[in-house]
């Protein structure tokens, strides 16, 4: 269950927007990172999906795994 009103939608969508790429390009699986994410685009994301409700949220949980399937986990409430 997605405890922060974020939807796996909504993440693809900011990430593809973001990164300059299509939502299809990001498949769960995909490692962000070789799209162009940096640091900074993770502490914007962060900030960004924090206000949207995921408090508890942390930068270092992104950087450590930056794939959406991880960060879905994460978003949904599942343990670093």
């Amino acid at each position: 269950m997605n405890t922060t009103g974020l939807s796996v939608e909504q993440v693809r969508a900011d990430l593809a927007e973001l990164l300059g790429c299509e939502t299809a390009e990001l498949t769960p699986d995909t490692d962000l990172t070789d799209l162009g994410l940096d640091s900074m685009r993770i502490m914007g994301l962060v900030e960004k999906w924090r206000a949207a409700g995921a408090e508890r949220l942390e930068f270092a949980d992104l950087a450590e795994d930056p794939r959406l399937r991880r960060w879905m986990e994460l978003l949904a409430g599942g343990t670093a």
